[in-house]
């Protein structure tokens, strides 16, 4: 069993090895190296183009949608923003509710003001 499985680690060892020397002699080959290079530069015309001609539909290309989910993004981030101030600003003004008390006393005062009035009021007409 342990025979197995070291001559399986050697085989496989063996395996990375033989792959790792083929990837870097096709990294060495210019032929490979080129011809890499010349699909990188044709797939990015292709993008270009692609994005050319989703401009003259007017569609808008990947490039497009992303920028538009990233400033999305951002107003999202600016409006919770805003959400959360609102929230701090409703519970200080929820804290100053016991104003209510201030209304109650306000329509206090104007009520003795009216009886005040009115018993002027009365007061000189008895005159």
């Amino acid at each position: 069993m342990s025979e197995d499985k070291g001559l399986r680690e050697r085989v496989t060892r063996q395996g990375e090895e033989a792959i790792g020397k083929l990837a870097q002699e096709l990294l060495e080959n210019p032929v490979v190296t080129g011809a890499l290079s010349r699909a990188f530069e044709t797939r990015e015309r292709a993008m270009k183009a692609q994005e050319v001609a989703m401009g003259a539909l007017n569609l808008p290309s990947a490039s497009d949608l992303e920028r538009l989910t990233r400033r999305l993004r951002g107003v999202s981030q600016r409006l919770e923003g805003i959400e959360d101030a609102l929230d701090r600003l409703e519970q200080r003004v929820e804290g100053l509710a016991p104003g209510a008390g201030i209304e109650q006393r306000l329509d206090a005062i104007e009520e003795q003001l009216g009886r005040i009035e009115a018993g002027i009021g009365s007061g000189s007409t008895a005159s």
